[in-house]
């Protein structure tokens, strides 16, 4: 069984602070840890525009956990903690895709119907991203990925340390067997761009259809969005905040399940991850709330 993240998060704190140890090196921009480096990573993983990084990058930016302060770890300081590096990476992600394509069940499929349309007319230009396509290729894909693991996990449990041979024979097959299959390693679950593949690959797609045009700069078309949590525990509670999937829209639990399944986390973790982003993103959008709270207990 995998181990639960949060342990190992708490456990790692625990012992870099009973060593004494010094200031992490820092993460600067060029580091595999940086959240830029990291989306850009997870992004080609799920299958998604390459022109989703730029919009990543300016999350990252506007809500300042790029700086190297902020990403570096201290455990002499007063309040040690540590990022959540690949967490924190996939919460910017679908942060982007909330702002793109809101995900309340409702517009994303609006803008699919709209792309689809495009795309059929103009085969020739660069295709439109389809929410809706990609949906359906992604969710193809982890469930495959899902049944492999479990069958894995069920060889696994059954597997004998010593396997018997009825002869020479079938233990010299056995072994070239076990060489065949082994892959090198690699950090990637999935692969998008092998030939012969009847999986799409979006990572070319256009985002022309769900931005705009507004001076020198693109705009998303899209100008709702919804916070995953209206208002935060007090600073004396364990928890940020609670995820029940009832409360939420179709497609955000699809999003929230597929970047669970890839990290092997709750899928509650990776809310409070989006919740903390959003937080940062909207400063002027929690304190109005926290005020208007604050009056109507008075």
């Amino acid at each position: 069984s995998w181990p639960n993240y949060e342990d190992i998060y708490k456990k790692i704190i625990e012992v870099a602070t009973f060593l004494d140890l010094p200031r992490f090196p820092d993460i600067t921009e060029d580091c595999y840890l940086h959240p830029n480096i990291l989306c850009m990573k997870y992004l080609m993983e799920v299958n998604l525009p390459d022109e989703m990084h730029d919009l990543t990058c300016h999350v990252v930016k506007v809500t300042g956990i790029g700086e190297v302060d902020f990403l570096t770890f201290d455990p002499i300081a007063k309040k040690a903690k540590t990022v959540k590096y690949d967490v924190q990476a996939v919460a910017v992600i679908v942060v982007v895709l909330k702002l793109l394509f809101l995900l309340d069940d409702n517009l994303e499929w609006s803008l699919s119907n709209i792309a689809e349309k495009y795309n059929e007319k103009n085969e020739e230009d660069k295709p439109w991203f389809d929410f809706r396509k990609w949906y359906q290729v992604m969710k193809k894909a982890i469930d495959e990925k899902k049944q492999k693991w479990e069958e894995a996990r069920a060889k696994y449990l059954w597997k004998s340390e010593k396997p018997l041979y009825h002869s020479a024979i079938n233990r010299s097959v056995v072994y070239k067997r076990r060489a065949v299959e082994k892959k090198s390693p690699s950090s990637f679950q999935f692969s998008w761009t092998e030939e012969g593949s009847d999986r799409t690959c979006f990572h070319g797609h256009s985002l022309q259809g769900v931005l705009k045009q507004k001076g020198q700069s693109l705009m998303t078309k899209n100008s709702l969005y919804w916070l995953s949590t209206q208002k935060f525990c007090k600073s004396y509670c364990k928890h940020v905040t609670t995820y029940e999937e009832s409360n939420f829209s179709l497609s955000y639990q699809f999003i929230l399940n597929l970047f669970s399944f890839l990290l092997r986390i709750k899928t509650s973790l990776l809310h409070e991850e989006v919740s903390l982003i959003e937080k940062r993103l909207f400063k002027a959008k929690y304190s109005t709330t926290k005020k208007k709270s604050s009056r109507s207990r008075k």
